[in-house]
């Protein structure tokens, strides 16, 4: 279906995910379909219908796109909907999806994203594969998007389906959640540099981009900042176009659904029959098999209290239940192989013909057993060595109705960041597990309740419904960001009222950054000079208007550039002012001497520390330029800690601002600043007409002080306070040209 792109109203929502909500059942002539009960499903639900969590979307359906292994020819003609969901299955060749999902996703990106780089596997076939198979389900999207559509883009099966999106439908809104760790970039850059490009620009084709936890959030926007050179403010990655919001949105459970299972029946049976058949403290854990779940690291430490605590032999049973997965892959196998052994070592080591240490169990678990395990357990035992979020740990705490019971969670787990209130371990620790399930064991009932309360509290106030209200609740506000973004380029009729304005007026005041306005940024600051094409121009502004050069660089510089010019020159953010009928400087009368001093050295040893940096000591502020240093990245990150060390040493009553500028960091007095000594000019005469150009953060000061008739405009693609945009500097030039016409 074509999507004209014309209907901006609240439309349909489409998820893409891997897999379809229900299983497809071929019976007779038509088909059955049983639905996932899973936490993603329940929350979409919450998102449409009469009691929608969430105004963003309408309609009764949700249109879900999905792998099936069902043939095409199995499913021609059969309805695939029912009262919640349509489902439009992809169709992926065996052989594509073999290298797709088996290959690129569970042998490269999986281990590669839970710090297992040594089982990942760099295949050239397996990419190629997964573009082929996000194509195939970009083709499918294709066919049922409509105007007004949003997109949810699942996880990392589909990392590059976003900017395909974007390309094709650029007015749909789409989101794309990331449901496992991302990776530290030293973990990331290990891919080949095609992939991890493709992949970066994949994902921020996107409006929002959702991670479980602000750890994941930072390294990707590294990734981002390291493969494509996006910077980030407060989260927001500006595209010159559109904005992408990178935020944490922690995914959660259906609370009540395990809340009020504690007092169902078979619930009461399950936990019933646990507790008369252990008749002691029973330790609970319950995994799919895989690397990242810490099996054997939880058996070494449940090992280890064994051997430390003689006294608790026979009074205590660890119930470990190890869900079936991907256990015809060979290291899966050599995996499960292992456990038993460990588990059979142990149990003959420290059990008896009346005890087993250990109860371990190869099987899935129904509902109802699952809740009796987690309700009749003294400790849950959640050692993951990696874990995107792990909602066992959450299960356990809202199954608990009693506010009993201990958790135990591994500090590796993106669930750790919520749960303070647990017992948080290194689960490649054996002590730290031994010593944290004997503190378990002691723990008064006071004690656990006082956590569990805090801790279910926490669940109930933001559960999975919590979660997907959130997400859609910051794609609505991006879209507010989108708007104001898309009408403030200037285009040919935003430029024709500006110079409307400009000529209907009798007395005109001009402010003009320096350094990105009237000259291009470089890496040498002292080679930025300004074109004699821009000179004559000023100059022929300055023959009938005022004309302000404001600027940042010191006097000596500026004199030498505009000596002959009848401009007025503000030097060093507002410190230093020469009118343009004298040839003396005034010093701002809030100024004072004497801070340097102290200042100074510190930046004179981050600069020893950073090569290619170098200490500006201006006569009213000093700055740290590194645009010529050698490693980019290094030197960002010095800058920030030498923000952290200065804002930490820098004392109130010194009265001293820190910029934290376009590659430099400054430090001069609070009292007066680029927007100070704008507003002082303007006030000093009757102006019908005031522009100010600049592309810097000192500039914003500027911006915000101006009256609100005043014409800002900022000079790149960041968020400013400006109310029009130039693309880049090399815009400016045209635009006065045409100003002056």
């Amino acid at each position: 279906m074509k999507n004209t792109q014309e209907d901006e109203n609240s439309g349909r929502l489409i998820i893409v995910a891997y897999r379809l909500p229900f299983k497809i059942v071929r019976e007779g002539d038509g088909v059955n379909l049983f639905q996932n009960s899973g936490g993603l499903v329940s929350a979409v639900l919450s998102l449409v219908g009469d009691g929608a969590h969430s105004p963003v979307v309408s309609g009764d359906k949700i249109q879900w796109i999905g792998y099936t292994d069902n043939s095409k020819e199995e499913l021609e003609g059969q309805s695939l909907e029912n009262d919640s969901f349509k489902a439009h299955p992809v169709f992926i060749p065996e052989d594509v999806n073999e290298n797709y999902y088996e290959g690129f996703c569970n042998d490269l990106i999986w281990p590669l994203c839970h710090y297992f780089p040594s089982h990942a596997s760099f295949d050239e076939a397996y990419y190629q594969a997964y573009k082929t198979a996000n194509q195939l389900f970009f083709e499918k999207l294709e066919e049922i998007i409509q105007p007004g559509d949003i997109v949810w883009v699942q996880d990392y099966q589909l990392m590059l389906l976003p900017q395909m999106i974007r390309e094709k439908f650029p007015n749909n809104k789409v989101g794309f959640f990331f449901h496992i760790p991302f990776p530290s970039y030293e973990l990331f850059r290990m891919l080949p540099v095609e992939w991890r490009k493709s992949i970066v620009e994949g994902i921020i084709g996107a409006d929002v981009v959702g991670f479980h936890t602000n750890d994941y959030v930072e390294y990707f926007l590294k990734a981002v900042r390291m493969v494509l050179g996006h910077g980030n403010k407060l989260h927001y990655i500006n595209l010159s176009n559109r904005i992408v919001k990178i935020d944490s949105f922690p995914i959660s459970i259906d609370f009540k659904k395990f809340d009020k299972a504690y007092a169902d029946p078979d619930v009461i049976k399950e936990r019933t029959v646990a507790r008369e058949m252990l008749k002691e403290k029973i330790i609970f854990s319950v995994d799919r098999l895989d690397y990242s779940k810490g099996i054997l690291h939880r058996l070494d430490g449940f090992e280890r209290f064994l051997e430390q605590n003689g006294a608790w032999h026979g009074r205590v049973a660890f119930v470990m239940v190890v869900v079936p997965s991907r256990d015809t892959i060979e290291l899966y196998q050599q995996m499960k192989a292992e456990i038993d052994q460990t588990v059979g070592r142990i149990n003959a080591s420290y059990g008896n013909i009346n005890w087993q240490p250990i109860i371990y169990q190869y099987r899935s678990m129904v509902f109802a057993e699952l809740v009796g395990m987690y309700t009749a357990s003294d400790i849950a035992l959640i050692t993951p060595v990696r874990d995107g979020m792990n909602l066992v740990c959450k299960e356990y705490v809202a199954s608990r109705h009693d506010c009993q019971g201990v958790l135990i969670l591994s500090e590796m787990a993106g669930a750790a960041a919520e749960l303070g209130e647990a017992l948080i371990i290194n689960p490649l620790d054996k002590q730290n597990i031994a010593d944290s399930i004997k503190l378990a064991l002691d723990m008064p009932k006071e004690e656990q309740e006082k956590r569990m309360k805090v801790m279910r509290s926490r669940i109930r106030e933001y559960d999975v419904f919590a979660w997907t209200n959130d997400f859609f609740t910051q794609i609505t506000m991006l879209e507010q960001e989108h708007e104001k973004l898309r009408q403030v380029f200037l285009n040919k009729a935003g430029i024709a009222k500006i110079r409307d304005a400009y000529h209907q007026a009798g007395n005109r005041i001009l402010f003009f950054d320096y350094d990105g306005t009237l000259a291009p940024i470089v890496p040498d600051p002292a080679k930025a000079i300004v074109s004699d094409e821009v000179k004559e121009l000023i100059a022929a502004f300055a023959e009938n208007d005022t004309v302000v050069i404001i600027s940042g660089r010191d006097r000596h510089f500026l004199s030498q550039l505009f000596l002959d010019m009848p401009v007025h020159i503000i030097a060093e953010h507002g410190a230093l002012i020469k009118a343009k009928e004298s040839t003396e400087w005034v010093l701002n009368e809030n100024y004072e001497e004497n801070w340097k001093e102290s200042i100074q050295p510190i930046m004179d040893m981050y600069a020893k520390r950073c090569p290619g940096a170098v200490v500006e000591e201006k006569e009213t502020s000093l700055a740290w330029h590194y645009r010529t240093a050698e490693d980019k990245e290094y030197a960002t990150r010095r800058a920030q800690e030498l923000v952290w060390q200065l804002k930490n040493y820098i004392q109130p009553e010194l009265n001293l601002q820190i910029i934290d500028g376009n590659k430099v960091v400054e430090v001069k007095k609070t009292a007066f600043n680029k927007g100070t000594a704008a507003k002082e000019m303007v006030e000093a005469g009757n102006y019908d007409f005031i522009l100010a150009m600049g592309d810097d953060k000192t500039d914003e000061d500027m911006f915000i002080e101006l009256p609100d008739t005043s014409f800002t405009i900022k000079v790149g693609d960041m968020l400013s306070a400006a109310r029009a945009h130039l693309r880049s500097q090399d815009e400016v030039y045209d635009f006065l040209l045409q100003l002056k016409k």
